[in-house]
């Protein structure tokens, strides 16, 4: 017999993984995770860019006076040794390239807030040691402001999202699978703002439309593994082989491979941002939203599996009728094992059967093949032989 692969045996129910029955362990898992992100949050804070702390932009050509082309860490070397010169603590942030090749390439190069006469001082120490002409090199003034505004935008957006989440959810599922799907994006949200600090990357406009970004993704997953479990667990409190947690589990163990095909098939192409945009090619800000892509896809698939399931079932084992079913499967198993419940072969009889109803039908030996046409009585002589002379009924009259 050939073995099946393992999408069929976790679908088939054959290679049942207990993450549900776990759930303590991943409950405990998260709640760490979470202090150690709260604790960067205090402790580390976040790099915020230009945008949200305010600072001075350098824009700088990419080619010099004399048709020399100029590199990106140059540039940004060339401006970190000006600014210092003025203001010994500033610092450069993220320099990116700008235009099209032939057409007016430039670096722009975010540093800290600097007075007026600091940036001037900066742009002709950039002119003597580049080469460049003194009226391509520019400078802009950032204020906190505008990122503040920001901020204040993508909370907004995040509270109506959740709110919008919760009501879908209510109306396609229920309250409690609500409840546990949004648990799911709010540990996302905190475990991958978490990396990012530790990382200590800069969080810019593209960090908060990553994060927005990653809502969505970690929704279709829940809602993916929720609706599974919606089917396995329809009318389960009419039987008495399954309980909810177990059903549930089932559930996941089902739209397992899915979650995980998914999930990597997305990171694959966010993979390449990151690694080879930010890492190889240098693209500075590719890294920010490449980066908070990357963890909150990753997040967001083994959320949906290992905390949003685990949350739901600990909040339906609280329902009263749940509760009663499980004890009811419960007892019934303990009983099956005791030996005091009959062996489902034995137990199936009619509703109003009695056990004196069905004593000739156990007697019988063996049951009549499908099909077969019923066999008639057949009387036969001393001889043996059916039917003949010697099969006259006695006592007949004789004819005269």
């Amino acid at each position: 017999m050939a073995r099946t692969g393992l999408a069929t045996r976790l679908y088939q129910g054959e290679a049942n993984i207990n993450i549900v029955g776990r759930r303590k362990l991943w409950f405990t898992v998260a709640a760490v995770l979470v202090l150690i992100s709260i604790g960067s949050f205090v402790f580390r804070g976040f790099s915020l860019g230009i945008e949200f702390a305010g600072g001075t932009s350098f824009s700088v050509p990419a080619t010099t006076i004399s048709g020399e082309s100029l590199t990106q860490a140059r540039v940004s070397d060339a401006v970190e040794q000006a600014i210092q010169k003025v203001d010994p603590g500033a610092e450069v942030g993220a320099a990116q390239k700008v235009g099209r090749a032939g057409q007016g390439e430039s670096f722009t190069v975010r540093a800290s807030a600097l007075t007026a006469a600091q940036a001037e001082q900066a742009k002709e120490t950039l002119v003597a040691d580049l080469g460049v002409k003194a009226e391509d090199v520019s400078d802009d003034q950032v204020s906190a402001a505008w990122g503040g505004q920001v901020t204040r935008q993508a909370v907004i957006g995040l509270l109506i999202f959740l709110v919008l989440v919760m009501a879908y959810l209510v109306v396609r599922f229920e309250w409690r699978m609500a409840a546990a799907a949004v648990s799911s994006l709010l540990l996302d949200l905190i475990l991958t703002a978490g990396v990012y600090s530790l990382v200590g990357f800069e969080v810019t406009p593209s960090t908060v439309i990553g994060f927005l970004t990653i809502l969505g993704y970690s929704l279709y997953d829940v809602v993916v593994v929720f609706d599974k479990v919606q089917e396995n667990t329809r009318g389960i409190t009419a039987g008495s082989s399954r309980t909810y947690s177990e059903a549930t589990n089932l559930a996941v163990n089902q739209t397992l491979m899915r979650s995980i095909n998914t999930g990597l098939v997305a990171l694959l192409p966010v993979g390449g941002l990151l690694f080879i945009g930010a890492g190889l090619l240098g693209a500075g800000t590719l890294k920010d939203l490449g980066l908070v892509l990357f963890v909150g896809m990753g997040f967001g698939v083994i959320s949906s599996i290992m905390f949003a399931a685990p949350v739901l079932t600990a909040l339906k084992d609280r329902e009263p009728k749940i509760k009663a079913h499980t004890a009811r499967v419960l007892a019934r198993r303990a009983a099956v094992r005791s030996g005091d419940v009959a062996p489902r072969a034995e137990r199936q009889r009619e509703p109003n059967a009695t056990e004196s109803d069905e004593a000739p039908a156990m007697a019988s030996s063996s049951a009549p093949r499908p099909g077969s046409r019923p066999t008639a009585k057949r009387n036969t002589n001393r001889s043996g032989r059916p039917g003949g002379a010697g099969n006259r009924p006695s006592g007949g009259s004789k004819r005269r």
